[in-house]
């Protein structure tokens, strides 16, 4: 098994930055895809950015594209996601969330609804 467990968010001014981090236990991280999902009040869990077990594959939600960067430290057991440029509608409470079984296009379309190895979330804030 696999637990994670986010730290990083906050209140922050439109065109701020901040770094979410999502330290994971558990020996078989190295072989997880990873992602950082979102849900805004009274929305649904949206994918925001996926990383490969090695990292050598990123993915992004076309409304985060250049302005968020996903990372991940296996070494660590870590997983970042540095966020610029960052706007009111990126309010939301991010999750962190890993699965060893998808293949990565399901993991991308399908994980934000899928079961699996979830943190309990941030609470990220961007006012205007």
């Amino acid at each position: 098994q696999v637990q994670l467990v986010e730290s990083g968010g906050g209140l922050v001014q439109a065109g701020g930055s901040l770094r979410l981090s999502c330290a994971a236990s558990g020996r078989t991280f190295s072989k997880h895809y990873m992602g950082w999902f979102r849900q805004a009040p009274g929305k649904e869990r949206e994918f925001v950015a996926a990383i490969s077990w090695n990292g050598a594959s990123t993915a992004y939600d076309e409304s985060v594209k250049g302005r968020f960067t996903i990372s991940r430290d296996n070494a660590k057991s870590m997983v970042y996601l540095q966020m610029n440029s960052l706007k009111p509608e990126d309010t939301a409470v991010y999750y962190c969330a890993g699965d060893a079984t998808l293949g990565w296009s399901s993991f991308i379309s399908t994980m934000a609804h899928r079961p699996g190895y979830w943190g309990q979330g941030t609470q990220v804030t961007v006012s205007s």
